[in-house]
């Protein structure tokens, strides 16, 4: 009976281990034949010109430097706002607000405002902001990712802070350390690796997002900075250019495309291999 048994639970964990397995292998394939895709369409586009020039008329040779610049500067500003935010938030989840009513409340709103489509954001912005101002520019494009931002670092900050034993906390009460330094001094200190990967993962998703930007920052064929106006990034010139019946626009939409994938593969791999177990 036991030998019946023993077998029984040995060819189930191998045929649990051979479905993990199918199941990783065909995570993989999806994102090898992504990656190939990209890189095998829009490796011929790669070129010291789509860093040197800009978006360019139909029929004409040009790069992406505007559009790379946007994204850049718009997802920076979004970093900027949205961090710090996020990070005293996911604070007041974890350290003040423990079997409250209010953290529960505001945990559900932060998990419901991460899985809501950004599109809902960029309409959200458009109407608070673009119809106040009367115009789109970068800085409404800027507020649409910090909102995208947000929620992923409250996340990250209170499940990293909710790590730390509670004997460090007692230990620094039981010196007389107020709850302000124990949080700065010890807690973040404690978690800064995770803290900081949440931030990476955030900026990783938001310099993909097209669809807010289309309400916000729409785009700009020409080269501008000026946060107060319409700004080109890469999400829109890509889902313009690819839709577009010129060939040069389409090649130039899958180098974009590998830029971004790049992009975001080289993000994800930073926070999951340089600061793992730090």
């Amino acid at each position: 009976m036991k030998n019946m048994i023993y077998i029984r639970r040995r060819w189930t964990n191998i045929f649990m281990l051979a479905l993990s397995y199918m199941t990783v292998l065909t995570g993989l394939f999806w994102l090898a034949w992504i990656l190939w895709t990209l890189i095998s369409r829009g490796y011929d586009s790669l070129s010291l010109s789509l860093f040197t020039q800009v978006t360019p008329a139909p029929g004409e040779a040009g790069g992406l430097l505007n559009a790379i610049l946007g994204s850049l500067l718009m997802s920076l500003v979004a970093t900027l706002i949205g961090t710090p935010i996020g990070i005293l938030a996911g604070t007041y989840l974890s350290e003040y607000s423990k079997g409250s009513k209010l953290g529960a409340c505001i945990r559900f709103m932060n998990d419901v405002l991460l899985s809501s489509p950004s599109i809902v954001i960029g309409l959200f912005i458009y109407i608070v902001y673009v119809t106040t101002v009367g115009h789109y520019s970068g800085w409404a494009g800027a507020f649409a990712l910090a909102i995208i931002v947000i929620p992923v670092v409250v996340r990250t900050t209170d499940n990293m802070l909710a790590l730390i034993p509670n004997h460090l906390r007692e230990a620094a009460y039981a010196l007389g350390c107020p709850k302000w330094r124990l949080i700065v001094r010890i807690c973040y200190r404690s978690v800064k690796a995770g803290i900081l990967t949440g931030v990476l993962l955030a900026i990783a998703r938001i310099m993909g997002e097209t669809a807010p930007l289309l309400f916000t920052a729409l785009s700009n064929q020409f080269m501008s900075l000026d946060m107060n106006a319409p700004m080109a990034s890469l999400p829109v010139v890509i889902y313009s250019y690819a839709a577009s019946p010129f060939d040069d626009w389409n090649k130039l939409a899958w180098a974009g495309a590998v830029l971004i994938a790049l992009f975001v593969l080289l993000l994800n791999i930073i926070a999951r291999v340089f600061f793992k177990g730090k």
